[in-house]
């Protein structure tokens, strides 16, 4: 048995049907789907996810990043991306593990292990691609292993996870890691903003505000929160927006217009407009369809 098959084996018995689940490993999320998915809004946390069988896309903004075993996906701030699973089936279903990053570790790791001299520091980015190497996949197998052996978990989980931490450190995606692990770095100033935009979504936008909390001048913050992002601080905005009246009416079964004033918007005419934009549908229409698909 190779070791993503392994890694696919010890996720599947664990995840009896298709979903997300937690377990006993301290910010460990696994996930399993049978089929592929729609496109769903969701909010990434720093985090990192690996796949041992299938592909999944993440969609932030008008960019795609498609990942499967080879690859895995770092998530460095909170982003409102649109995700799906793009190769799944009941044979071969989509699994996957994934990681909170512990943004305290990270700073103490980079401490000990600092950076080689001359090294060329990473842009920071929200999200990145990233090469799967041994070393890193067998630590990732025997976290998960350890749900085999629930008694190991309290002992060794935290040194495999620290071991985890420590190979993305040391890595070629070790310049994001760092990014992260530095409090007055661009990333975590951006970070700080996102924060606190995600906490104002359904008022104004304050660019003045935002960037005085992210620490920059207005055009810096511009200039670092759109490489960070890929989008704007009001694009921000109104993806959270949108996202946050997609789960209204698809969960809550509230209509449109209730939805756009509950996020923000005073007009339902302009909620109608940046939903279409954003969707390529109609709020009602979309919604419609994201309920049948669900009830199917």
């Amino acid at each position: 048995m190779t070791g993503l098959e392994t890694f696919a084996a010890a996720i599947a018995r664990h995840t009896p049907q298709d979903g997300m689940f937690g377990c006993a490993l301290p910010g460990v999320t696994l996930i399993r789907w049978s089929s592929p998915t729609l496109p769903m809004p969701v909010i990434y946390e720093p985090t990192v996810c690996f796949i041992a069988q299938g592909r999944k896309r993440a969609a932030l903004g008008t960019t795609a990043y498609d990942y499967d075993p080879a690859r895995f996906l770092i998530a460095s701030v909170g982003l409102p991306v649109m995700g799906s699973v793009i190769e799944a089936s009941p044979a071969e279903p989509y699994l996957s593990l994934q990681l909170d990053l512990d943004i305290a570790a990270l700073s103490e790791l980079a401490i000990r292990h600092p950076a080689d001299p001359g090294e060329e520091p990473a842009m920071p980015a929200g999200l990145t691609l990233n090469a799967m190497t041994p070393p890193l996949l067998d630590a990732v197998i025997r976290l998960v292993s350890l749900l085999d052996t629930p008694a190991d978990i309290d002992a060794l989980a935290p040194l495999t996870i620290r071991e985890i931490l420590y190979r993305l450190l040391t890595g070629p995606q070790g310049g994001i890691i760092r990014h992260m692990a530095q409090a007055d770095s661009r990333l975590s100033q951006i970070a700080r903003a996102i924060i606190w935009i995600r906490t104002q979504y359904r008022d104004p936008c304050r660019i003045d505000e935002a960037a005085e909390i992210a620490g920059m001048s207005r055009s810096s913050f511009h200039r670092h929160f759109r490489a960070i992002t890929a989008m704007s601080p009001i694009e921000f905005r109104t993806q959270l927006r949108m996202q946050e009246a997609r789960r209204l009416m698809v969960s809550e079964a509230m209509d449109a217009a209730s939805a756009g004033f509950q996020v923000g918007y005073g007009s339902p005419s302009q909620f109608s407009r940046d939903y279409s934009r954003l969707f390529g549908v109609p709020p009602a229409s979309d919604a419609a369809r994201l309920r049948a698909a669900v009830d199917a």
